[in-house]
């Protein structure tokens, strides 16, 4: 009896099961419904168990290009930024004509943004990558809806990359060592286009060169630099040549 008893409830919960998994004309569909019905709940891993499944057991299935894209989608909302990047752009290189290829520019560019640490002061290496991707989308999808997003996080990232720049270089100036503040400074000048920023690390050159007793390159800042200033503040970047000049008489 007590047999009887347990292979019944085993066919119950079979039978049970199989109503619940969700209508479709293959395995392979029927796989992906369930994983999407997981990844919905949350259930990731359950999720990507099934998204496994259709990959090793059926590779050339319909659904086998779509459970690679929701397997990346998987990895992301779980945070798992750095696998999520690398899936999406395995999946956009394998298959570079997807009509879902803007969404997968976005998710690329996405997961470097949300890989950026919450300060300007730490390593902000990801946020060259997700530039690189927001900027692809603007050039090769114009208009779409992911345009406005994009504009705004490239300017957030390179006010963050402007910030360290500007951190780093003063904080090299502020203990004169003056070789690395001005290697940044110029770096300042040929990788960003805020006009305060320039104009600050501008200073700073002529100001370095003065205190490194290089009167040469002091005098020749100061003159290549000055035409970038104000009238009012020409005078002073002029008069800091001056003082080179006269250290060059002495």
């Amino acid at each position: 009896m007590k047999s009887l008893v347990v292979i019944g409830i085993i066919f119950y919960l079979l039978v049970g099961c199989s109503h619940d998994r969700p209508k479709g004309d293959t395995e392979a569909e029927i796989l992906y419904k369930e994983a999407q019905q997981l990844a919905d709940k949350e259930r990731y891993l359950l999720a990507i168990e099934k998204l496994n499944m259709i990959r090793s057991q059926f590779p050339y299935s319909y659904y086998a290009t779509h459970a690679e894209l929701l397997n990346a989608d998987v990895l992301y909302n779980q945070e798992n930024y750095v696998e999520a990047a690398a899936a999406y752009i395995m999946f956009k290189d394998f298959h570079p004509k997807h009509p879902k290829n803007a969404y997968v520019n976005w998710k690329i560019a996405e997961s470097f943004y949300n890989q950026l640490p919450s300060t300007f002061d730490r390593d902000l290496t990801s946020g060259d990558d997700a530039i690189k991707y927001y900027e692809y989308i603007l050039a090769n999808y114009p208009n779409s809806e992911y345009e406005k997003d994009a504009k705004a996080r490239i300017l957030y990232i390179k006010k963050m990359q402007e910030d360290k720049e500007k951190y780093v270089a003063d904080f090299y100036f502020k203990t004169k060592d003056y070789d690395a503040a001005v290697f940044r400074y110029k770096n300042i000048l040929n990788n960003f286009d805020n006009l305060e920023l320039r104009k600050h690390s501008m200073e700073k050159i002529i100001m370095a060169s003065f205190y490194q007793e290089k009167y040469d390159e002091c005098k020749k800042y100061a003159n290549s630099f000055s035409s970038a200033f104000s009238p009012d503040q020409k005078e002073k970047i002029l008069e800091m040549g001056q003082k080179c000049q006269d250290k060059l008489v002495k």
